[in-house]
């Protein structure tokens, strides 16, 4: 199966998995104490926090839906009154830091100002309304999720000033906080002494990243996560960055090391780099001899990775350190530089235009670690299935994670379930057939 990685580009691309409205919703919803409002109609709403869900340590503001709900009428006479009465409404009953407003295709189309309704309701309001102007018609997925970082740029970050600062306020970009990883992230860098000024945008709040660009160093993790806003953010405030992951103890200890050094060339305390040392000697410790039975039990079981950007090679890096052999990574999310990453751990030959179904059919996969829309196909071809996508329960960042993905493989394979996954249902199987599995679990009752 052909390979495709996705340079970044400024021409509007569509691609499958929605628009450059869902691309926006989706990277800024995580802003937990922040509404959210949809200006479309109903159907936008699809685009919810239940289609992603993101994890929160405080407000759940983010978890609720807003739209303005337009109607034929609305389209008729316009949209703008309804969209300012919904702003005033949103505020007076839930107080929230800030207001994101999300243009659509219909009230693009009809021509409601989505900038002047957003001014002239801060003005109101008393707090900041951000217009999102990046309906569907601007392109896809992709563009609106690089675009919202312009969003941020534009209308957020530099607007406040941070209450107190320290010589290694770091800011995290592209961490999403999916069941709950950046609260493992955060307990690493803490232990270093090390304090997350902002995480955009998952578990973000409003006024910390507002005044995020007094940082001194950041993380990205995803290229395909705000791509280009650790870039902007170097050249407008000269913020230095670092491509990172916190997914396998290799790729976890590469990144303390890497950020650290950051840190310590703009005036950390000189003694961060043989702490972050003294660190990662302990935690790998740890974990490898905690790692080391399951990996007997796991080794050489052969993995096939359906997911994309970051864990198109950050997961191999894991996968391989548990002791599976991963014969497939999809790489169809991933930039130029994910895929050579992927490439190096994986082989160039291994890299995949998505879940390889041809691969999985020949059979002798042991498990797929997917999104839920494979995980069905994976049963039916006699592999385990194990949720790395957005929609999952396990957090795996941080040393521990490897651990937690172990077992939770380990599981999937042995579940007593999976052995019999393949079979025929009983109404395909002859009499002949359900008579010899009767006499078989009789001989085995005996």
């Amino acid at each position: 199966m052909a390979t495709r990685c996705s340079d970044r580009t400024d021409i509007p691309v569509r691609r499958g998995g929605g628009c450059a409205f869902c691309g926006a919703k989706m990277s800024l919803q995580p802003i937990v104490d922040a509404v959210h409002l949809i200006h479309g109609p109903m159907i936008c709403l699809g685009h919810s926090w239940d289609s992603r869900p993101t994890a929160s340590s405080g407000s759940r503001l983010h978890r609720t839906n807003f739209t303005t709900s337009l109607t034929e009428m609305d389209i008729a006479l316009g949209g703008e009154r309804k969209l300012a009465g919904a702003i005033d409404s949103a505020v007076d009953r839930h107080d929230p830091a800030a207001v994101f407003v999300y243009q659509t295709c219909v009230p693009a189309m009809i021509g409601d100002d989505l900038a002047a309704i957003c001014r002239a309701a801060a003005g109101r309001v008393g707090r900041p309304v951000v217009p999102v102007d990046l309906s569907g018609l601007n392109g896809g997925k992709d563009h609106g999720t690089r675009a919202a970082g312009d969003v941020l740029l534009d209308h957020v970050i530099g607007t406040r000033e941070p209450e107190r600062l320290t010589d290694t306020d770091i800011i995290l970009i592209g961490e999403y906080n999916v069941a709950g990883e950046l609260g493992h992230i955060r307990a690493l860098l803490a232990e270093l002494g090390l304090r997350v000024l902002a995480s955009i945008p998952g578990d973000g709040r409003y006024a910390a990243i507002a005044g995020s660009h007094r940082a001194r160093a950041a993380i990205t993790f995803c290229s395909r996560a705000f791509d280009g806003l650790a870039e902007a953010m170097r050249d407008r405030y000269g913020i230095p960055f670092i491509h990172g992951s916190f997914y396998g103890s290799a790729n976890i200890s590469a990144t303390l090391r890497g950020i650290a050094a950051l840190l310590v060339e703009r005036g950390a305390p000189s003694d961060l780099s043989a702490r972050t040392e003294a660190l990662i000697r302990r935690e790998e410790a740890r974990i490898e001899s905690s790692l080391a039975p399951i990996r007997q039990r796991l080794r050489g079981k052969r993995a096939l990775l359906g997911t994309g950007g970051v864990k198109s090679w950050s997961l191999v890096a894991a996968l391989q350190q548990i002791g599976l052999d991963v014969v497939g990574t999809s790489v169809t999310k991933s930039s130029t530089d994910e895929c050579r990453r992927a490439a190096g751990l994986a082989g160039a030959d291994r890299l995949t235009a998505g879940l390889d179904f041809d691969r999985l059919g020949l059979g002798g996969i042991d498990v797929v670690l997917s999104g839920g829309i494979h995980r069905l196909k994976a049963i039916r071809a006699g592999a385990a299935w194990v949720e790395v996508n957005h929609e999952r329960r396990l957090a795996l960042t941080g040393y521990d994670g490897t651990l937690r993905l172990a077992a939770a493989i380990e599981a999937a394979i042995t579940h007593p379930l999976a052995a019999g996954s393949t079979d025929r249902p009983p109404w395909e199987r002859t009499d002949r057939e359900q008579k010899a599995d009767r006499i078989g679990t009789e001989a085995k009752a005996g």
